[in-house]
């Protein structure tokens, strides 16, 4: 079977990106929610900015890829260290699931 190319268009919008140092997972038996915020030293409140919605399928691809090229950058760049002890690091990235 030959594969097809295909064409992905950006708007420049979204192009620039984001920033986010935070995001939270939840999850039904239908689909997985990722929320993509940002906290800030001195503010009270973090800031939802991004909603990404998507099925178990996709989230789990989603992961597998993440993990392939983190395994890439670390090779390219040496292991990626996160600060701290082992709690600190749920520091804006928790994962809280929904069982209906």
């Amino acid at each position: 079977m030959e594969k097809k190319k295909l064409n992905v268009k950006i708007d420049e919008k979204v192009g620039e990106g984001t920033y986010s140092n935070m995001c939270m997972v939840t999850f039904s038996l239908s689909e997985f929610i990722l929320d993509f915020g940002r906290f800030l030293p001195g503010l009270p409140d973090a800031r939802i900015l991004s909603r990404v919605v998507t099925s178990p399928q996709h989230a789990k691809n989603i992961m597998r890829t993440l993990q392939a090229n983190i395994e890439k950058f670390e090779k390219q760049h040496g292991e990626i260290k996160l600060p701290g002890s082992p709690d600190d690091r749920e520091i804006g990235f928790k994962s809280t699931g929904q069982n209906p």
